[in-house]
């Protein structure tokens, strides 16, 4: 990855799930296969730490700082998480993620509406994770009503737990009523491949941002040989010709259930011929980045779509169809679905 400047963009991951759902063990495991990336970690009672990749996870639980109710939604309002956020986001910190993990009784959308209103500009959010025990999901789903609500507004579920059911189909049937074109993903002892839900920084250096062969190694634990990644699907995108703005946002605002991410540079020809537009969505989280094109780079759009039970072939089609014609001029109102999503510039005189 290149090296951090001040308009890199730091994902914030919101990790929530009922009491033992497995949340801490899913990211003790992205610290121990974060692929050298550093996680900065907002734990439970509100503590703010930051956590090298490398680190033994242990040291999670020793630098927590509890408020007492372990409640972060009603502990804090968004100006106190800014403080913390902000402490991981200097440059200095070397963070390239930060995950929020929630207490098992918090109401995820309000750490959610945190984020959004985080009025720091390296911020942006990185989606809302739901831990599901599969063992345990229909008692907890009698027992607490709410979490119907909290899968509904997750961009990524996780069925953890998924080998302690003897047939997992009925949960993973019930989880995929109640989502709303959310990944469902299936792991045991959390393990869920991290470039899942964050780049990782690569051990050695890599040809090009998009590359994507993390998600092809393989990853032995118990003895055995698994492949985290099996069930995802991932599909990269280029065109050496411009892309119609009114098309592609036609596709993204239609994008299917199962699409988690998407991220990549669009060039959009002569409707923007200075800049290049970073994208950056996560479920149904979508942000455009205008940003000049770097000096001699060839003009081209890159794109990475990563989800469950995608059709890449339709995918494939559909942005396809979102190339320009080639019509050298651009009508004004072009851009003004894509405007929609891009983020306000901070003042330079500010």
């Amino acid at each position: 990855m290149s090296e951090r400047s001040s308009g890199r963009q730091i994902p914030v991951v919101v990790l929530a799930g009922f009491l033992g759902s497995g949340k801490t063990t899913l990211l003790n495991h992205l610290l121990h296969r974060s692929g050298g990336s550093r996680i900065g970690a907002i734990v439970n009672d509100f503590g703010a730490v930051e956590i090298d990749a490398m680190a033994v996870a242990g040291a999670l639980g020793d630098s927590t700082v509890s408020l007492g109710n372990g409640c972060l939604c009603c502990a804090v309002d968004a100006s106190d998480l800014d403080e913390y956020l902000e402490r991981l986001a200097r440059p200095s910190a070397g963070i390239d993620v930060i995950v929020i993990e929630a207490s098992g009784l918090a109401e995820p959308q309000e750490l959610v509406r945190m984020v959004l209103a985080s009025e720091l500009p390296g911020i942006v959010y990185g989606g809302l994770v739901e831990v599901v025990d599969a063992a345990e999901f229909d008692e907890t789903r009698s027992a607490h009503p709410g979490i119907d609500r909290h899968l509904a507004l997750a961009d990524l579920v996780v069925v953890n737990k998924i080998d302690r059911v003897d047939d997992p189909e009925p949960v993973l049937k019930t989880v995929g009523d109640l989502v709303d074109r959310a990944a469902v993903v299936t792991a045991t002892h959390g393990r869920v491949d991290p470039e899942f839900l964050f780049d990782c920084r690569p051990g050695e250096e890599r040809v090009g941002q998009l590359s994507f062969d993390d998600l092809h190694r393989d990853d032995r634990e118990d003895g055995r040989h698994t492949h985290l990644h099996a069930g995802y699907d991932s599909l990269s995108f280029e065109s050496g010709q411009p892309l119609d703005p009114r098309r592609l946002i036609a596709f993204l605002d239609s994008r299917p259930q199962g699409l988690y991410r998407i991220k990549g540079y669009v060039d959009f020809g002569p409707y923007d011929v200075r800049n290049r537009y970073a994208v950056h969505a996560v479920g149904r989280f979508l942000r455009f980045y205008p940003e000049p094109w770097p000096a001699g780079a060839g003009r081209a759009t890159q794109l990475v779509l990563i989800g469950t039970g995608l059709d890449t072939g339709a995918l494939r089609d559909a942005l396809d169809g979102c190339v320009s014609d080639g019509a050298p001029h651009a009508d004004e109102a072009g851009m003004w679905g894509i405007l929609r999503y891009v983020q306000e510039a901070e003042d330079p005189e500010a």
